[in-house]
């Protein structure tokens, strides 16, 4: 007699009380279609119940709720002195609930779609400028016992690949294209974007992965930056601690210095030197390229200096 099928297990979901079915389903859509990680579903939960004890107050469900009620709650973050960044990452989760909730047929309209988001404050990346990041590469080197193998791959990668520390401490020991200059990358969402890289960050990365793999044991063999710690790879804590260490020994001041900024110098340099924003969204692998657009300020600059440099009237 053939055994039954095994049921199908449900993603583990943050602990709470009180879900409503509709949440949890969404919340329960984000692990099983774009594998969101624990982290990334207690923020959703979070915004989620803010919004679910808003709209309770009036009588409302979360599910059934109107743009004016919508608006409401977008208002009681700004009087609650929200920045207009965190109120626009709140209204995002709940502009995504909502659109799950039209396509599952809950409801018959999306009310967020008749929302403003908040006002950004225009802002620039705040990055190294190219003299200082090879200033804290060759110290990263520099750091003694096995720390500096380790540091210098990593800020060497971090700077010419624009990865997000969780990309780079996640690279797979296969990630290395041989013979192609290129790193395969796993981003957010699953999605997979090949990146190319320069010669001499691909020999640091090989060559520090050898000098740690034997002493990360079998566990630490599947990654490329492997280490002791449970996960088997590099943790984003030590590689941040390593840049900071890398950052007094080079002179920089260590607030300035962490995987983000690395990835901001990254980018800014690219602009300054001719790239364009549509090249840009693909090597940093932003599915929006309203997401790239805060460099444009960077675009903006070079393109002033090109005009007051070639125009026969800017003189």
């Amino acid at each position: 007699m053939a055994r039954p099928a095994p049921r199908r297990q449900r993603p583990a979901l943050p602990d709470g009380v009180g879900l409503s079915r509709h949440v949890e389903a969404f919340l329960e859509m984000l692990v099983a279609e774009r594998g969101a990680a624990r982290n990334t579903l207690a923020a959703y939960q979070a915004d989620l119940d803010d919004f679910a004890g808003f709209a309770a107050a009036r009588g409302v469900a979360v599910h059934a709720a109107d743009a004016e009620s919508l608006r409401g709650w977008v208002r009681q973050l700004a009087g609650a002195g929200y920045a207009a960044r965190t109120q626009a990452r709140r209204l995002s989760a709940i502009r995504q609930f909502h659109r799950f909730l039209a396509r599952e047929g809950v409801r018959a309209d999306d009310p967020t779609e008749l929302l403003e988001s908040p006002r950004l404050p225009a802002s620039l990346p705040k990055a190294l400028s190219e003299a200082e990041v090879e200033t804290l590469i060759a110290a990263a080197a520099a750091l003694p016992s096995r720390r500096g193998p380790v540091a210098a791959a990593a800020a060497e990668l971090l700077y010419c690949s624009g990865l997000r520390a969780s990309e780079l401490i996640a690279l797979p020991a296969g990630a290395l294209r041989a013979e192609e200059g290129l790193v395969a990358v796993r981003g957010k969402g699953g999605k997979e974007r090949l990146v190319p890289i320069s010669a001499r960050a691909r020999e640091l990365a090989l060559a520090a992965r050898t000098d740690a793999a034997e002493r990360a044991g079998a566990k630490g063999a599947r990654w490329l930056f492997p280490s002791r710690a449970a996960s088997g790879h590099l943790t984003r804590q030590s590689l941040a601690l390593l840049l900071k260490e890398a950052a007094l020994t080079a002179g920089i001041d260590p607030a300035r210095v962490s995987p983000h900024v690395l990835r901001h110098s990254f980018a800014s340099h690219l602009l300054g030197r001719g790239a364009d924003l549509r090249s840009l969204q693909v090597l940093l692998g932003h599915a929006d390229i309203a997401t790239t657009q805060i460099y444009t300020k960077v675009l903006e600059a070079r393109l002033k200096a090109l005009v007051e440099a070639h125009h026969p009237l800017a003189q």
